[in-house]
């Protein structure tokens, strides 16, 4: 019923856009955090560089069926292991340790070695997790114990942010964080793992679609001004 239940509503959607006159609808589907943190604040561009296609964004950690017909294309991060569908990287991410200021003056961090006595955050789906950094910055293995866990990127960096503890995540999905004061590296933008984790993914026979085409043409432009370490749109009007 779950997987019913996203291709009807899509139907849905098409219908009321037919009902209305919208003949050039576009059905994209996207993981929460990245829907949230970056796909959002650039949509604008979107919209105002193709007004005449009506874009339907949902959002779920659970990958589209194409078969049901539930989007035309799909926003999925992790490993990139899916058979018979067209997988397009989008940008590269740095993954480090994040805190706020008060956290770091309140601990006095300026040591890798103290990551083992203060609480940490752990992002149970990422796939960097502390054991993956630890091993590339420190000659002692992660801690077994967590402050907290979230399966959620959006959700560690608002418990950062809050000062639960130090959280080890994307400089990209914390752009607004990082920008805005509220997050900052702990040890500087030096110490991360590099990985591509975002991928746009489609049925080969969506790519001729002119909405698709479209938007990939967009989606992979504001993908190539997304630097690693920042994260930040650096045009939203395009």
């Amino acid at each position: 019923m779950e997987r019913i239940a996203g291709a009807l509503a899509a139907i849905a959607a098409a219908t009321d856009d037919l009902r209305h006159g919208v003949n050039n609808s576009l059905h994209v589907h996207c993981t929460p955090s990245l829907a949230a943190l970056w796909l959002m604040p650039r949509l604008r561009g979107f919209a105002q560089a193709n007004p005449q296609i009506a874009l339907n964004l949902s959002a779920s950690p659970i990958h589209s069926d194409f078969a049901l017909g539930q989007a035309d294309l799909d926003i999925r991060y992790g490993v990139p292991r899916w058979p018979n569908l067209v997988v397009e990287p989008l940008f590269e991410e740095s993954i480090l340790p994040l805190a706020n200021s008060a956290f770091i003056r309140e601990h006095r961090l300026r040591r890798i070695d103290q990551l083992t006595e203060v609480p940490l955050i752990q992002s149970t789906i990422s796939i960097v997790q502390w054991s993956d950094w630890f091993l590339n910055y420190s000659d002692k293995p992660a801690p077994d114990l967590y402050a907290a866990r979230f399966d959620r990127a959006q959700l560690a960096l608002d418990s950062a942010t809050q000062g639960l503890g130090v959280a080890l995540e994307s400089a990209t999905m914390a752009g607004s964080h990082l920008a805005e004061g509220k997050l900052q590296p702990v040890f500087g933008m030096d110490k991360v793992v590099r990985v591509k984790a975002h991928f746009a993914v489609y049925p080969e026979r969506h790519a001729k679609r002119p909405s698709v085409e479209a938007f990939l043409a967009w989606l992979h432009a504001a993908a190539s001004r997304t630097h690693p370490s920042v994260g930040r749109p650096a045009d939203t009007s395009s």
